[in-house]
């Protein structure tokens, strides 16, 4: 490959700086952080690290310590973060490291809790956030190009990268001075992008290696998607799979730095999920081929506050589908079957990193990875590669019953203490319930004009280009003209309104004729590119065109930030005049950067009381161009808090002046929303929900952003929506099943046969629990037998136990948590001795 061809054409004095460096580099970090071609080794000890991607700014810092604390009850040793550098130095030297962007108060929680870090430096980071992390300011550096080898782009990355490791290191957050870093990351997902642009992008990956390693952190440093990372930079892998890949040498360990959780939702899209069981089969399948250190991103993928979300088109939830949900609440059963599943890798540990490894076949798409070391010990990991059906294989002696498209793991070669197939998790469905409001929100309304000629605007000759007009201090931008119509054209008496066609590089705009809304377009993640071409209603004189251009949000991803454009590039053309058509793109247009109401302040507290409100039945519904306000009191509790923003179209929301985000409910998401099975190769398209409705209609609202009584909560709408259907709603949960076979391998079972305190098989219990203040009002479904159908819509089988609810009326209604046997003895006898029998369960909580 061409990505490969040039690291053989290195100088040899860049190889001998190397192999220096590459020596103290490892003498100077073996008291703490190293690595072999097994694992990376912390105090000298080969570790096995399952790690998380939890990003500040995407919460709260009041969330911060219950999400670490979730993470480390879910099994994780890390937690691996980018660092955003739009947040960190808004404008040039200028430097914010408050609020949720405190990264060194996040990190010190993370050491509290017990736990390591991965700091993905970057400084490019992409991540679905808004122009990748960089600072929209660094495209107007003279002579920048954005990520190749440019002293411009290098001295401004540099200077960056080295500002966040001297904070490190003057906090002491380096594992080699005792902090809980042990990772850093430079660059990232360069790989394609050098493959794309050659001799120049080689040069500047071999820079950022140079010089990260630099730096002197004393812990080792990654490259993620770049297969010709320079020694000593550990190469890394990112993707829904990773059992494939190996690193560029021998002696660097194999590493996951972003193992999908799930994806992200754009407006428009449908939302994206991906089956737990298929999830677990990933992960075992790396570490059966040898692989030491995977990270789930997400493991708490958050929201998209303010303007921060990038694409364009990306929505304000980044959920991801992560174990932990965008509210921080644990997603059930995903959270917990990756729970047993690290439990059941960290038995297999010293098997892992010190064992040899034989491959055995056991069938057409089975084996068996062996792993045996010198002191007698063994893991086994038996794989099933057949999507569509069950395998019984021989090994060591026993028959072992492999589900489709799953991995048994047995840490002594022998009992099977977990299968990626078969949950033992309950599975929670959730539910956004309306707080109650004596007589909800009381609205009042203030309406934005059309652009005018005001003190802010000017005027020039042709179109400008929206991102480096507005330097994206706004997602709008407001371009105007006159056009003056003569009494005697033929449209004002023969009926056919002429037509304007607009072309724009996205992504969405309104038009606007005499100060009424005339239509809408926008684009798509896909597309943002669009075309507005509709009739328009003229008069004799002059008549004002006003068009509302709007991002949302800058891309992320792809070549040559500095030359990425938005807003109306025309050209702008009335058709069906006497003449044919006229060209406005070269006329007199006036420019307004940003609202009316964003340069009032209108959604702060001051700036709210700065101009008249209409309130009452003067509140005109399903107007464009409306700033909406009302006050509210805290509800009682802590679950998390949500908008309900279903009625409106378009928009932007801010809670006591701090911005929830972009709302966009009217873009309805297409795609296919078909049944989804675990079983085989998951893409982002696989499995999706929510098609034919909002892509996102439900916006966070963190509980530390209120007060106990007195909230402002001001919404802009662009288009026209109803703001007496905006409802405060909380998120809890409705119900928890649990689907549990017979004799369903167990840890609770290793454990008790390991320690000798059993010497038969225990039978599998289930175990059904609500949220905190919750209680089991209800036994929804249960059956003993054969039951169909997933949690939420089970029905019974051929074979139904009659007792079956019974056990859980008993033991679990009226109480928050209960355990229930996987036995004939609970529900009444043996339905069908001669089948292999489950057991279905949904209670409610209330």
């Amino acid at each position: 490959m061409a990505m490969d061809s040039n690291s053989n054409k290195l100088p040899v004095m860049w190889n001998a700086f190397w192999v220096v460096l590459l020596a103290s580099w490892v003498c100077s970090v073996t008291a703490s952080v190293s690595y072999d071609s097994r694992a990376i080794t912390i105090n000298g000890q080969r570790r096995i690290l399952i790690s998380g991607s939890i990003h500040y700014p995407r919460s709260t810092p009041e969330m911060w310590p219950d999400l670490i604390q979730k993470a480390k009850e879910g099994g994780l040793d890390v937690i691996q973060t980018y660092v955003f550098w739009n947040g960190h130095e808004p404008a040039p030297g200028k430097y914010y490291f408050e609020g949720n962007y405190d990264l060194v108060k996040f990190i010190k929680l993370v050491k509290q809790a017990g736990l390591y870090v991965h700091l993905r430096i970057g400084p490019y980071v992409c991540a679905e956030w808004n122009f990748g992390g960089f600072p929209v300011w660094l495209k107007y550096i003279p002579g920048i190009n954005f990520r190749t080898d440019n002293e411009p782009f290098k001295a401004q990355m540099q200077r960056f990268t080295k500002k966040i490791v001297d904070m490190m290191k003057a906090e002491r957050l380096f594992e080699s001075q005792g902090g809980p870093i042990i990772l850093s990351q430079i660059e990232n997902e360069y790989g394609p992008m050098e493959y794309e642009l050659g001799e120049p992008a080689k040069a500047y990956s071999d820079w950022a290696a140079k010089m990260a390693v630099g730096l002197g952190t004393g812990v080792p440093w990654v490259m993620c998607k770049q297969d010709d990372a320079p020694d000593p930079i550990i190469n890394t892998c990112n993707g829904f799979y990773c059992d494939w890949f190996s690193p560029n040498k021998a002696y660097k360990p194999k590493m996951w730095t972003e193992a999908w959780t799930g994806w992200y939702t754009e407006f428009g899209g449908a939302v994206p999920y991906r089956p737990a069981e298929d999830m677990a089969f990933s992960v075992a399948r790396f570490i059966l081929t040898e692989g030491s250190f995977i990270n789930y991103y997400m493991y708490h993928g958050g929201t998209n506050f303010g303007r921060t979300a990038g694409g364009p088109f990306i929505a304000t939830s980044y959920d991801y589908d992560a174990p932990l949900d965008e509210y921080g609440l644990l997603r059930q059963p995903k959270w917990g079957h990756l729970k047993d599943l690290h439990r059941a890798i960290k038995l297999c540990e010293p098997a892992l990193v010190s064992g040899d490894l034989t491959v055995m076949p056991l069938g057409n798409y089975q084996k068996a990875h062996v792993f045996k070391y010198k002191s007698g010990g063994c893991a086994a990991f038996l794989a099933n590669h057949n999507p569509r059906s069950f395998a019984k294989v021989a090994f060591g002696n026993m028959h072992y019953n492999l589900p489709p498209w799953s991995i048994s793991i047995l840490p002594d070669c022998k009992n099977t203490v977990y299968n990626t197939a078969r949950v033992g998790a309950q599975i929670a469905l959730k539910k956004m319930v309306p707080v109650p409001m004596h007589e909800g929100f009381s609205w009042e309304a203030y309406n934005e004009e059309t652009a005018s000629d005001v003190d802010s605007s000017f005027t020039v000759v042709g179109l400008l280009e929206q991102i480096n007009t507005t330097r994206d201090v706004s997602d709008y931008l407001w371009y105007s003209t006159d056009i003056e119509i003569d009494p005697g054209e033929g449209f004002l008496t023969n009926g056919n309104s002429p037509i304007l066609t607009i072309f724009s590089a996205g992504h969405a705009l309104h038009v606007f004729v005499n100060g009424q809304l005339s239509g809408s377009a926008y684009g798509s993640l896909e597309f943002p590119k669009l075309t507005f071409s509709q009739d328009v209603q003229l008069r004799a004189g002059i008549n004002k065109i006003s068009l509302l251009s709007i991002a949302v949000g800058l891309p992320n991803v792809g070549p040559h930030f500095e030359q990425w454009n938005a807003g109306i590039l025309g050209p702008v053309i009335l058709n069906g005049l006497n003449v044919g058509r006229r060209d406005l793109s070269w006329q007199n247009w006036t420019y307004r950067i940003g609202l009316e109401g964003e340069a009032l302040n209108l959604h702060s507290l001051s700036g709210a009381s700065s101009v008249e409100w209409v309130q009452g039945s003067l509140v005109a519904l399903r107007q464009p161009l409306t700033w909406y306000k009302t006050t509210f009191d805290a509800p009682a509790g802590n679950a998390p808090l949500a908008l309900d923003m279903g009625s409106m179209g378009k928009g932007q929301v801010w809670i006591n002046g701090q911005s929830i985000g972009r709302y966009w409910p009217a873009y309805k998401a297409s795609g296919n929303c078909s049944d989804c099975n675990y079983a085989g190769t998951y893409d982002e398209k696989k499995c999706l929900t929510n098609c034919g409705e909002a892509s996102q209609r439900w916006y966070h609202v963190p509980r530390s952003w209120l007060n106990p009584t007195g909230n402002l909560l001001v919404v802009f709408e662009e288009w026209g929506g109803d703001p007496n259907g905006i409802t405060l709603v909380r998120r809890e949960t409705d119900s928890v099943c649990a689907d549990i076979h017979e004799w369903q391998p167990t840890l609770m079972n290793y454990h008790m046969q390991a320690s000798g305190k059993v010497n038969k098989l225990l039978r599998p219990k289930v175990h059904l629990e609500c949220d905190f203040g919750q209680k089991i009002s209800a036994v929804k479904f249960a059956s003993f037998g054969t039951p169909e159908g997933v949690c939420g819509s089970y029905s019974q089988g051929s074979c139904h136990a009659h007792h079956s609810y019974d056990a859980f009326n008993r033991l679990c209604v009226g109480q928050n948590f209960c355990s229930v046997t996987v036995a004939p003895e609970m529900f009444g006898g043996d339905p069908c001795p001669s089948v292999m029998k489950k057991l279905s369960v949904e209670v409610i909580c209330s």
